[in-house]
């Protein structure tokens, strides 16, 4: 059987493509008549059948987010009352956006409000979420579902930081203009909830989660202060380390019993990656890797006779790779300088997201830093660097080709 979105061939009797996941049925999303695989339109009522010709949208450099599909996908597993998940949910609006619209014209009023919409829809796609609904003024988002992502909660805070940064961009062009500004709030909690399919009308279903933490997430957004976001103590214990908070205080929440602890993001912590999490509770003894180890080590001993060495390990996913050379660099760190970068799974949609981080480790950049700040440590250290070169350099001549092999001695031992 040909799938009608990818052209792969899949064998008989199989629902889903398995080269692209798109329903293999070409139902109509309208009467769900099932068509031809090659018909683009309806032959009993005439609808378009577009739903069926992907499985994912990908936008150029952003990450691959759920379209009608996956929704359909979904649908047709027919899962009795729905399906369990812990997901994070994302609420954001325009603060005062009924006071905004009053005097406007709604076609004016639409020119100001869909770009900020639209920026924030982007904002939640670039971390792989998924935007349940837009509500006007705002947007309704999920991580976690229908797309699992063992780090949603981080993945809800970047998406909501990204978001107020460009909101801030988009209300400085609206003020250079002479148009009012527009502020934003967000709103994030994590929790269980059932996710299932509801058919709004006219053959139309919607993927909507039911669930207290649902609601949490939107009276969250209510109490955020202008500009900010606000979360609940749940969010903040994942995802304690990886961001900065400030407590709020516990607030009486209406439909909650108990007060509610709030807590503001303040900005990114110094965490990357769930190991150096772990090194907070501690590590368990390390044993074994005794090979590993030594080759790690006669790597060091070449590189260190001038002979530069790449050494990469390759294993299955969770078998303590990253572990191997933490441990390398703790017993071997006197001697090198050592620069770190990470791969997240987040970051997929930025190519040369560890390269930045890469060269922001190297300069000293925090990420509080102001861009003058930033420059003035690129320059301060470039210059530091270059007079570390020509003192311990072997090849200290001032031509081009000897600064050439300046940089790439200090490259390979790391001096």
């Amino acid at each position: 059987m040909r799938c009608p979105g990818c052209q792969s061939e899949n064998p008989s009797g199989m629902r889903f493509c398995g080269k692209c996941g798109a329903p293999l049925a070409n139902r109509c999303p309208k009467c769900g008549f099932d068509n031809p695989p090659a018909f683009d339109f309806c032959g009993r009522c005439g609808s378009p059948l577009s739903h069926s010709k992907t499985a994912f949208h990908e936008r150029p450099g952003r990450a691959a987010v759920p379209t009608q599909a996956v929704l359909s996908s979904i649908e047709s597993q027919e899962v009795p009352g729905g399906e369990r998940k812990t997901v994070t949910a994302l609420f954001a609006d325009i603060k005062g956006s009924m006071e905004l619209m009053e005097d406007l014209d709604p076609e004016e009023a639409r020119a100001i409000v869909d770009p900020a919409l639209k920026l924030m829809m982007d904002a939640v796609h670039h971390y792989g979420g998924y935007v349940a609904q837009s509500t006007g003024d705002g947007i309704f988002a999920l991580f976690g579902a229908p797309v699992a992502h063992e780090d949603h909660p981080q993945r809800a805070l970047y998406a909501a930081r990204r978001l107020q940064d460009e909101m801030r961009r988009y209300s400085a062009k609206l003020r250079a203009v002479g148009n009012p500004p527009l502020e934003a709030r967000v709103g994030v909690n994590t929790g269980e909830v059932v996710v299932r399919s509801i058919a709004t009308g006219e053959g139309h279903e919607e993927y909507a989660p039911i669930g207290h933490s649902t609601s949490l997430a939107a009276r969250m957004q209510v109490l955020a202060p202008t500009g900010s976001i606000a979360i609940t103590d749940t969010t903040r214990k994942f995802c304690e380390g990886y961001f900065t908070f400030k407590s709020l205080g516990p607030t009486v929440v209406k439909g909650v019993s108990e007060p509610v602890a709030v807590h503001e993001v303040t900005g990114l912590g110094p965490l990357r990656t769930r190991l150096q999490r772990s090194a907070s509770r501690g590590y368990t003894k390390f044993v074994g890797r005794q090979r590993e180890m030594e080759a790690l080590k006669h790597a060091a001993e070449l590189t260190k006779a001038g002979h530069g060495q790449v050494v990469g390990a390759v294993a299955e996913h969770g078998v303590g790779k990253s572990r191997l050379f933490y441990e390398f660099k703790v017993k071997n760190q006197s001697d090198w300088m050592v620069l770190e970068t990470f791969s997240v799974s987040h970051g997929k949609a930025s190519a040369y997201l560890p390269v930045i981080d890469l060269l922001r480790n190297y300069f000293r950049i925090a990420n509080e830093d102001d861009e003058r700040t930033r420059r003035e440590k690129s320059r301060a250290r470039s210059r530091s660097s270059t007079g570390v070169w020509k003192t311990l350099c072997p090849t200290c001549s001032p031509c081009l080709a000897s600064s050439r092999e300046r940089i790439r001695w200090s490259r390979w031992t790391g001096r």
